[in-house]
């Protein structure tokens, strides 16, 4: 077990998408986080009048802005393994307002995950220009991150049929496409972090979609091995940040419109 190689994975994705319900509702799955603690998030989600609703996204945003607000702010990091691996998992904030705090993240992912939203609207808005989906996918890419998977979450909205996944996918193959990665090496994945329903365990609704657990991807990432283990290769990671940080923040370095 303690042979087990090292992963950092980013979870990026538009505001509002799921990206913290979705990775909480996985940490429970995994049995990294138990049940009390989902009913204690429950019960304090119900006390800021929005029902049980952040039950799951409360296993990552901890801060009490962030609590207030209902978004993440700043990054948060929960650790799981696999068969195969160690992971870190990095929960980046998904509104422009702290792209910085995702960048900082990105900058240390050895593997990403895009989250989108099936839901109708939602993945038109976060792949449109200024949309954190559209430039995460190309913040990744500027950055380095070579793996990445994307999952096509609130699929429970349309009870999982067929038209809406695809529907989703193609416009999520039409962005990372754009921003360079190729889609042969893109899992698109299925998934309600809502539900649960085909993070971890196997999906119930499934109307047709091929499908693949999001769980399964994760074993055949690949641990890239850094060759320069050194002073010099954290002082090069932190210029290639503070530089990209720069440029996106001066508009000079953005996503194709």
């Amino acid at each position: 077990m303690a042979d087990k190689d090292h992963l950092n994975m980013i979870i990026t994705g538009h505001i509002d998408n799921g990206k913290s319900t979705t990775m909480g509702h996985f940490l429970l799955d995994l049995g990294v986080v138990d049940e009390r603690t989902i009913s204690a998030h429950a019960k304090e989600s119900e006390e800021t009048g929005k029902g049980d609703s952040f039950k799951y996204a409360w296993v990552m945003d901890n801060i009490k802005d962030e609590r207030a607000r209902g978004i993440t702010i700043d990054l948060a990091f929960k650790k799981f393994e696999t068969p195969k691996y160690f992971f870190t998992l990095i929960d980046a904030p998904g509104h422009r307002d702290f792209v910085k705090n995702m960048i900082t993240g990105a900058s240390e992912a050895d593997c990403a995950v895009l989250v989108l939203s099936a839901k109708e609207g939602e993945t038109d808005t976060a792949i449109a220009p200024g949309g954190q989906a559209r430039e995460h996918a190309f913040l990744l890419k500027t950055l380095g991150v070579k793996q990445i998977i994307v999952a096509i979450n609130k699929m429970d909205d349309s009870k999982f049929s067929e038209d809406a996944f695809n529907t989703a996918k193609q416009k999520g193959e039409g962005l990372v496409k754009s921003v360079g990665y190729k889609l042969d090496d893109v899992p698109f994945v299925p998934v309600s972090g809502w539900t649960g329903e085909n993070l971890v365990k196997n999906l119930k609704t499934c109307r047709g979609i091929r499908v693949r657990l999001f769980w399964k991807p994760l074993m055949t990432l690949n641990h890239l091995k850094n060759q320069l283990e050194s002073l010099s290769v954290y002082q090069y990671k932190m210029f290639i940040q503070l530089l990209v940080l720069a440029l996106f923040q001066l508009d000079v370095l953005k996503p194709e419109q």
